[in-house]
């Protein structure tokens, strides 16, 4: 492991977001073992609506080996590796929220949550697994929001 990823790695224990990853880890009985500078968390007990979940610098991948994963989606730990940097360079969890509102953004200007996301454009969209989407404008978004929600349906 060279010296930037150790450094990035103590930042996320200092900000706390790879102690979080640890305790998810451990209560969703995951194996761990240590891969490229990251922690791997195989077998978490989670649903998730993605392959892997990187916290801090704890990768968790659900219900299979990383070998498995990796198998469907071959750039997925240098993908989440690049999660690991956003952590640090978030200062831990303030990542959290700030990726959520990008996932909103994203959904907004392209129907997903990755294709406009800030966060997941920056780790590589197609090493993660996702499509690249189609952009639309804040408007049509903003049109398609309004149709969803269930007070307008009728209206």
């Amino acid at each position: 492991m060279g010296s930037s990823r150790l450094m990035r790695n103590v930042a996320n224990v200092a900000n706390l977001s790879t102690p979080l990853g640890l305790l998810v880890a451990l209560a969703t009985r995951s194996r761990l073992r240590r891969v490229d500078g990251l922690l791997v968390a195989e077998g978490a007990r989670l649903r998730l609506p993605a392959t892997a979940l990187t916290i801090g610098s704890v990768v968790l991948v659900p219900k299979r080996t990383l070998a498995e994963a990796l198998e469907r989606i071959p750039g997925l730990l240098e993908h989440e590796d690049q999660h690991a940097w956003q952590y640090a360079y978030c200062l831990g969890l303030p990542f959290v929220p700030a990726y959520f509102v990008a996932a909103g953004w994203s959904w907004l200007r392209s129907g997903d949550r990755a294709t406009a996301n800030h966060f997941e454009v920056q780790a590589g969209l197609e090493l993660g697994g996702y499509r690249v989407g189609r952009l639309r404008t804040v408007r049509k978004g903003l049109v398609d929001l309004r149709a969803r929600l269930p007070w307008s349906r009728g209206a």
